[in-house]
């Protein structure tokens, strides 16, 4: 079996238990990996993740643990950059193991050929999120973060964070349709020129499979904050699931 999963969000300030949340999470880890292959994580795992030289951020010390228990096991782990946990630069592959992700990744399991990312800038959004993504994209400004002393700057991204999602969660969980849901429009017009099955995405926070033409499919996770809703693709069928079904 091979696994999606996108947005847990951890460290989030808007969770009311941090660790019960990462311990559903971890759990989920436990339940999947008797028959998993691969395990794809879809961006946003967490709320902000920012790696200094010599120090990571406090706290996640059981997710962590069990990825790297699970990449010791032989399992795949394919973690793609979110617009909350852009700066890996090399723990998370040295240290856990993980094929870390920064674009588009489009790959064949199976008989079929998936195109994933997590969804952020892949089509036109508010201009305000266009130009914080540049930011936070851009090699200068990373490297001036890194001046900032640790917990300041990690105080500074998860404020930041909990700023952004107060301000967006009235849209969040809420289907705006196929002519307004950005990354179907992206989806409908990516297949016109690219031989794909699936395209998979994080990021949004709904759970949606909708079926394209051509028999196409584009799927957005949901989350592990409020839907605890994933993806699992046996080889032949993918499906959406959720933790409590």
């Amino acid at each position: 079996m091979i696994y999606f999963i996108s947005d847990a969000h951890l460290g989030s300030r808007l969770v009311k238990n941090p660790r019960a949340h990462e311990k559903k999470l971890v759990d989920w880890l436990d339940k999947v990996k008797s028959d998993a292959t691969a395990i794809y994580l879809l961006g946003d795992m967490f709320d902000f993740w920012f790696e200094y030289k010599t120090v990571v951020p406090r706290g996640f010390v059981r997710f962590l643990g069990k990825l790297a228990e699970l990449t010791d096991a032989g399992i795949e782990i394919h973690f793609f950059i979110g617009n909350h946990d852009i700066w890996t630069f090399g723990y998370l592959e040295t240290e856990i193991g993980l094929i870390i992700h920064k674009k588009p990744y489009t790959v064949q399991l199976g008989y079929k050929k998936f195109f994933l990312a997590h969804g952020d800038g892949l089509h036109a959004e508010e201009r305000g999120f266009e130009l914080i993504r540049k930011v936070f994209h851009s090699r200068t400004a990373q490297k001036l973060f890194r001046y900032l002393p640790a917990q300041l700057g990690q105080e500074f991204g998860y404020n930041w964070s909990k700023r952004n999602r107060e301000k967006i969660i009235h849209i969040e969980n809420k289907y705006l349709g196929e002519e307004k849901e950005n990354l179907v429009v992206f989806a409908k017009k990516y297949i016109e020129n690219h031989d794909v099955d699936f395209l998979i995405f994080g990021h949004r926070h709904i759970a949606l499979d909708l079926q394209l033409k051509n028999q196409k499919r584009v799927v957005i996770l949901g989350d592990f904050v409020g839907i605890y809703s994933y993806g699992v693709f046996d080889g032949e069928n993918f499906r959406l699931e959720y933790l409590d079904n």
